[in-house]
């Protein structure tokens, strides 16, 4: 007899539509595996032929932490290509390189924990790097082109499955795991939610991760927002992924649940699927997922929701059907077109923010390049390693050729002497190898430990001339003859082993303080350890004791080397800007908008030798320097493998620079907000609302060519409008414009942005040709959050249509009119007053009405907070107000901004949620004003009225 082949279970019949294939394989699973899907780390189930599979892969502009990748501009840099194309084309190479790594090693995953999209509200964030624009719209353009590239066009299976990042109200780092930011129902509807929005609605994201910090009181890992907001705007099933150890957090540094069951149901509840915690050991989430099981706070078909959103997400990537998977052979990596396409992406990605006649460079100038950053090609936290690279100084020396090009790094070069007067040494390293740091790939780097097979620096022989870079807020990195900086291992030894400045601690900073006890002396602390370099028998570390007493001894001035290169150019490039692993960064967020003062000062010594001197900025985020007296001044992210060739193509006139910035460039930290106050309505923040002079305006960017606008033009269409005008390249040289249509309200009612990014366009034009751009604007683009009506609203009047080269460039506009829907009185009467639903507040933050749902307000610190609610309709008369609150203090209510004329007490509830009702007599009638003043350590979550 011939035994039977097992029929096909349905969940590997391709034929049938997934829901019902995960309805099938769910019914398969036991609990216990069906549990074990929760942690980042599924592990197999061998019994049915199912692999192990990880959330998250980071690729934020190329596949990291796995190896060798192609490396693109950093995402701030791309959001500067203003160039949706470019972008999406981008995301298809990166997922390409996804695919064809993990047909080599299995642990490069397909669901890939990019694009970021938190807006880039604040320039000191840490993080700037990682996001796109300050502008909401320009965030979810850039980022649908992305995703769109990373999914890819098959209309079932995808390349690759994009969760966005940090779900919400994110940018800072200071503290990010327990502060909270207040976010009013303006700012969010109109602001935070937007970018994420418009990117899910277009079909290419596979989930988003919850972000650190908590919104009005609540972690976001146990948001409501995740079901209020996000699961409305598709149909499509979303994974959650928690940033990792976040659920943790929620009892051990947040203190906002009891115990870890609690916590872990309460992030499931919410809409957690998937548990990035303790790294690869799943052994904790499963056992707080079981005990949450005994305890009665999950059921199974909470558990079963969870899982079916990770297989919707396995089931698209092809996991069961790889016959039919069209990605499945995919082997394209480090292509010539990759390669291509880092080049135009760096490219596109530099603004030329002053020029006053410099640039182009002709052909036969003689170029100094200085600075810090001139023969670097700088990587971040989320860069794969290298596999070819380009400094400017190589950049310029291919353009030009080396015999035209002449290089000072402005270093300042010195040997270490102790009391005892040696010098510390490198010591020979015969055979050890010449490593690169991440280029066997790490599921965590963070985990990476230094080298220790190389020997330690010692105190004797003449010594070593080290190079000690000055990165600003006296951080400093000191780098040997051969090009290794100076880094200490687990084992406390100091050695030059490093290539570069890296790692989630890094490990080659450090800083200089006086010594008391020598005049003139220094001691050398590593930032890494906090402990102090010494000198011992058995070489040089870093200890608790007895820190070395080191006297400098300089070689050479890095301004001196600057000057005498500067003398010599008919050009002078200074090439200044930050490393992304020092001073602002994941962790840390920056100071100060100012350039180091060490950076500073080569740029002064460049200037006095040479007044032909141009500024290049390399840099992840947004510098305040005097440009005045430049003649010219470039900036570009930290632009992959091909910054450096990009750069020179560009200075030599050779591609015309058109990035555009995406966000606001102050001029002075005065004009910044305080990091913690992400109120941009409130506190007058990003272009959209900020009322003083920028440095450099949002959308500003020059190119060697200029550009003609005109026929505006404006039609009615039922849902908005299409607004049309023409674009003329009167320039001599073939260029692109970034077309930008902005709106602005005329007379609002309150207050609205002084304009609003509507629509962008990149084109390319040659000399004398012209192109009709045409843009659709729906009505949504012109509304704003009604708070008293919860929802939307269109106001009626006069609206300005304004097209341009940038906000502030503005070369064409129009005024188009709205009926609109005319504002209405609040009705009070029939559902009183939500606390948040403020229309002006002063001294407030917003926190949680409950663990669950809902925000009350409660005054900063428990001191004063005053709120006006404009409007109230009290019909033809009340007589009695209630409030809600916790807490204890007083609630003061006055009509028109009048005299208190009623003042409630909240005694001390029991809890923070425990609200008492408290009443009081109070007469009003007809439309008012209503001024809450709020005294004391309370939370009001609700005023009524009635009678």
């Amino acid at each position: 007899m011939t035994a039977q082949t097992p029929p096909t279970p349905p969940f590997r019949d391709p034929r049938l539509p997934f829901a019902k294939r995960i309805d099938d394989l769910l019914a398969r699973l036991t609990l216990d595996e069906r549990i074990a899907f929760l942690h980042q780390f599924t592990p197999a189930v061998e019994r049915l032929g199912i692999a192990a599979f990880r959330t998250g892969q980071e690729a934020l502009h190329g596949v990291a932490w796995m190896g060798p990748a192609t490396v693109f501009p950093q995402a701030v840099g791309l959001g500067a290509t203003w160039n949706d194309d470019l972008v999406r084309r981008v995301g298809e190479a990166v997922s390409t390189e996804a695919r064809a790594m993990r047909a080599r090693d299995d642990r490069v995953g397909l669901n890939v924990w990019s694009p970021t999209v938190n807006l880039l509200r604040h320039p000191l964030w840490g993080r700037n790097e990682e996001g796109y624009s300050e502008d909401p719209r320009l965030t979810s353009a850039i980022a649908t082109a992305y995703t769109r590239g990373l999914r890819g066009d098959h209309p079932l299976y995808w390349r690759t499955a994009p969760v966005l990042k940090h779900w919400l109200a994110h940018n800072n780092e200071t503290r990010r795991d327990t502060t909270s930011s207040s976010v009013r129902p303006r700012v969010l509807h109109e602001y935070d939610l937007p970018a994420f929005r418009a990117t899910v609605e277009a079909g290419a994201v596979a989930g988003v991760m919850p972000a650190y910090n908590l919104v009005n009181g609540r972690p976001n890992h146990v948001s409501p927002y995740l079901r209020e907001q996000l699961r409305t705007w598709t149909d499509q099933e979303l994974l959650v992924c928690s940033d990792a150890g976040a659920p943790s957090n929620l009892v051990d540094t947040e203190h906002y649940f009891d115990t870890h069951e609690e916590a872990t149901a309460a992030a499931v509840l919410a809409g957690v699927d998937s548990f990035t915690d303790h790294g690869t050991d799943s052994s904790q989430i499963v056992g707080r997922v079981q005990g949450a099981l005994v305890q009665g706070l999950l059921s199974e078909a909470d558990i079963d929701t969870a899982v079916r959103r990770q297989l919707d997400v396995r089931f698209r990537l092809g996991e069961f059907d790889p016959g039919s998977d069209p990605y499945a052979g995919t082997d394209a990596f480090d292509t010539p077109a990759h390669r291509a396409l880092a080049q135009e992406a760096a490219e596109q990605a530099i603004v030329l923010l002053k020029n006053d006649g410099l640039l182009p460079l002709g052909p036969d100038v003689r170029v100094a390049v200085v600075g810090l950053l001139a023969d670097e090609c700088k990587l971040d936290w989320y860069s794969g390693t290298l596999i070819h690279r380009s400094t400017p100084l190589e950049g310029l020396y291919e353009r030009f050729g080396a015999d035209r090009v002449d290089f000072a790094e402005g270093v300042d070069r010195v040997r270490l002497r102790t009391t005892q007067g040696t010098h510390l040494s490198v010591p020979a390293a015969d055979g050890a190898a010449d490593e690169v740091s991440g280029a066997a790939g790490a599921l965590d780097p963070a985990l990476l430990s230094g080298r220790t097979d190389l020997p330690p620096l010692t105190a004797d022989g003449p010594g070593t001339e080290f190079a000690l870079i000055d990165w600003g807020e006296g951080v400093l990195t000191l780098r040997a003859p051969d090009g290794r900086y100076l880094s200490v291992a687990e084992d406390g030894f100091v050695r030059a082993s490093a290539d570069r400045p890296g790692g989630w601690v890094v490990q080659e900073t450090f800083r200089l303080e006086p010594s008391q006890s020598h005049e003139h002396g220094h001691l050398l602390k590593h930032l890494g350890t906090g402990r102090y370099v010494t000198v011992a028998a058995d070489g040089v570390k870093v200890a608790a004791e007895n820190p070395a007493v080191l006297f400098l001894d300089f070689t050479e001035r890095g301004t001196d080397a600057v000057a005498r290169a500067a003398a010599s150019a008919d050009v002078v490039l200074v090439v200044a800007g930050n490393d992304p692993h020092i001073n602002g960064r994941e962790t840390e967020d920056r100071t100060t908008l100012r350039l180091p003062a060490h950076q500073e000062r080569l740029l002064r010594a460049a200037r006095a030798a040479n007044p032909a001197t141009a500024l290049v900025l390399v840099s992840a985020y947004p510098y305040a320097v005097d440009v005045a007296g430049l003649p010219a001044v470039l900036w570009t992210a930290h632009g992959g493998q091909a910054a450096g060739t990009a750069l020179a193509r560009t200075l030599a006139g050779d591609v015309s620079p058109a990035g555009r910035l995406p966000q606001t460039w102050y001029a002075f930290d005065d004009d910044l907000p305080d990091l913690l106050d992400y109120d941009v309505i409130g506190g007058r923040q990003t272009y959209l609302y900020f009322e003083g002079t920028p440095l450099f305006p949002f959308g500003h960017g020059l190119s060697y060519a200029s550009f003609a606008y005109a026929d505006l033009r404006v039609r009615r269409q039922p849902g908005g409008l299409t607004v049309s005008f023409s674009v003329t390249n009167t320039g001599g040289t073939t260029a692109d414009e970034v077309a930008q249509l902005y709106v602005r309200a005329v007379a609002p009612s309150v207050p609205r942005p002084r304009r609003e990014l509507a629509a962008h366009r990149r084109l390319r034009l040659a000399p004398g040709a012209s192109a009709e751009l045409s843009f659709e604007v729906p009505h949504s683009a012109f509304e704003f959050w009604d708070v008293a009506l919860s929802r939307p609203r269109l106001e009626p009047g006069g609206y300005e249509l304004l097209a341009g080269a940038s906000s502030e460039d503005v070369r064409l506009r129009t005024t188009v009119e709205f009926d609109g829907e005319p504002a209405a009185p609040r009705p009070v009467l029939e559902h009183g007053l939500n606390a948040g639903d403020f229309d002006e507040q002063r001294g407030a933050i917003l926190v949680d009405r409950t663990r669950t749902a809902g925000d009350a307000v409660s005054p900063v610190d428990g001191e004063t907070a005053e709120l006006v609610f404009t409007a109230c309709d009290f019909g033809t008369g009340v007589t009695d107000v209630s409030v809600e609150a916790a807490g204890e203090g007083v609630v003061e209510l006055s009509l028109d901004g009048g005299r208190s004329y009623v003042a409630l007490t909240v005694t001390a509830t029991k809890g923070r949620y425990d609200y008492a009702r408290l009443g009081a007599a109070v007469t009003a009638d007809g439309v008012r004003d209503v001024h809450l003043r709020l005294r004391g350590p309370l939370r009001l979550a609700h005023v009524g009225f009635s009678g």
